[in-house]
């Protein structure tokens, strides 16, 4: 189900350099600027701090889409870059690209497997997830927060790949479809492996006694020649 569009308020602004940022962030905002879709111009913004960082809280960051509400004029767009303070971490510019949301867009959604597989199940396999996202092209308005991926038919030694995810008319994948999403592994013989570690530790200490009883009897060996030849 695709989820509501989160809605930021902005105001537009007209300071611009270094010096104008930093009073405004130290009147609480955060600078940033939206790319418009035609002629590709910008329009700079000032966003509240506190709202923003509450929106990355609880949405995430990564290529969010939203609705700009910029002095009562909403505008559907895609926040595409953040900029933070390299000591305090916090988002100190904020960059987002205007979008027609009846133009399709390219993103990545998260993926959650459910499910138990049976490899797991009835064959003590491991599941492995090995690509928690992937990056398809939809309309804007089909955009979810995640993808749910049952892997639950899922054997042992089998895996599940891009090319295998069944998504919806409403998605065109773009990742490799050679990717693995998901797959069940035998365990280790941990058992094995810690009986060969045994064994080697055991080994170990005897080559180096070997090692110095050599030397101590080359070294008697010479002794007892140099000795002879004294006589």
């Amino acid at each position: 189900m695709a989820k509501e569009m989160i809605i930021l308020k902005a105001e537009e602004r007209t300071e611009q350099g270094s010096a104008a940022s930093r009073r405004l962030r130290r009147a609480g905002y955060i600078p940033g600027a939206v790319t418009r879709i035609e002629g590709g111009a910008s329009l700079l913004l000032k966003i509240n701090a506190r709202e923003f960082g509450a929106l990355l809280r609880k949405h995430g960051e990564q290529q969010q889409l939203l609705k700009l509400d910029i002095s009562g004029k909403e505008t559907a767009a895609m926040l595409r870059e953040i900029q933070y303070h390299p000591v305090t971490g916090l988002p100190t510019n904020a960059d987002f690209g205007e979008i027609d949301l009846s133009q399709k867009v390219r993103i990545s959604i998260p993926l959650e497997v459910v499910g138990e597989p049976a490899g797991v199940r009835l064959e003590g396999g491991i599941l492995q997830q090995m690509l928690h996202e992937v990056e398809v092209e939809c309309l804007p308005t089909d955009v979810v927060d995640k993808f749910e991926i049952d892997v639950s038919e899922l054997k042992l030694d089998q895996s599940l790949f891009v090319k295998d995810l069944k998504l919806g008319d409403a998605y065109t994948i773009v990742t490799e479809k050679t990717d693995v999403v998901a797959l069940v592994s035998a365990p280790e013989d941990e058992t094995a492996a810690a009986s060969a570690e045994g064994e080697a530790g055991k080994e170990e200490p005897e080559v180096i006694t070997k090692g110095k009883k050599d030397e101590a009897g080359e070294g008697g060996d010479k002794a007892a020649a140099a000795k002879s030849a004294k006589k």
